[in-house]
């Protein structure tokens, strides 16, 4: 009777150590295929992307260039920076000249930094933003003259996700964001002849 019931008990713990095994191989397959599926896509997906609105807006080139040259009137405009009240930043340099570097810390915007790195005067201002997370990616405004009293106005980015961050590119695009901030622009901008803004000195 003993020894029957050790064979039944010896089996009992085969069967039950068979299943474990087996379900622990099961769980290995699947995090593998969770894990590695990814980063076979993130291989063939392109490493640089770029994104851009444009908009119209009813003022002269000159008073729209005079603006948006300057990195910290994007907190009256941005959608990450107005997204982020208790965004806090330091400055180094002379904004709207070359050199100037606003870095910022954010609950919702992370980290990061954007340098000024061209200015074409009545043409484009070109920034270096850096996520710190592979090379900083270029930011810029291009004007271009529709007529005395409207200028169009195109808010890009475009650069580089490292792999397999790359993965992100499929999901992510900020021109969503680009294309509200730009709408937010126009009505600043438009206001200006009114008196109520002023630009940021």
């Amino acid at each position: 009777m003993n020894r029957r019931l050790l064979e039944y008990f010896s089996i009992l713990h085969y069967i039950s150590r068979y299943c474990i095994m087996k379900t622990v191989k099961k769980i290995i397959i699947v995090v593998g295929i969770i894990v590695v599926i990814p980063l076979i896509i993130a291989f063939l997906v392109p490493k640089s992307f770029k994104s851009e609105r444009s908009i119209q807006i009813d003022q002269p080139r000159q008073q729209v260039f005079e603006y948006v040259r300057f990195v910290r009137n994007q907190d009256h405009f941005g959608v990450w920076q107005l997204s982020d009240p208790n965004l806090s930043y330091t400055e180094e340099g002379v904004d709207g000249t070359v050199g100037y570097t606003y870095t910022w810390d954010g609950e919702v915007t992370g980290k990061g930094s954007q340098k000024i790195v061209r200015l074409v005067p009545l043409d484009s201002v070109i920034t270096a933003l850096d996520f710190g997370m592979g090379k900083p990616v270029h930011s810029y405004f291009i004007l271009s003259e529709l007529g005395a009293e409207r200028t169009q106005v195109t808010w890009a980015m475009e650069g580089e996700t490292p792999y397999p961050f790359n993965l992100f590119n499929l999901f992510f695009d900020v021109g969503d964001d680009f294309e509200e901030g730009l709408q937010n622009l126009k009505v600043i901008l438009e206001k200006q002849d009114d008196g109520e803004i002023s630009l940021h000195q």
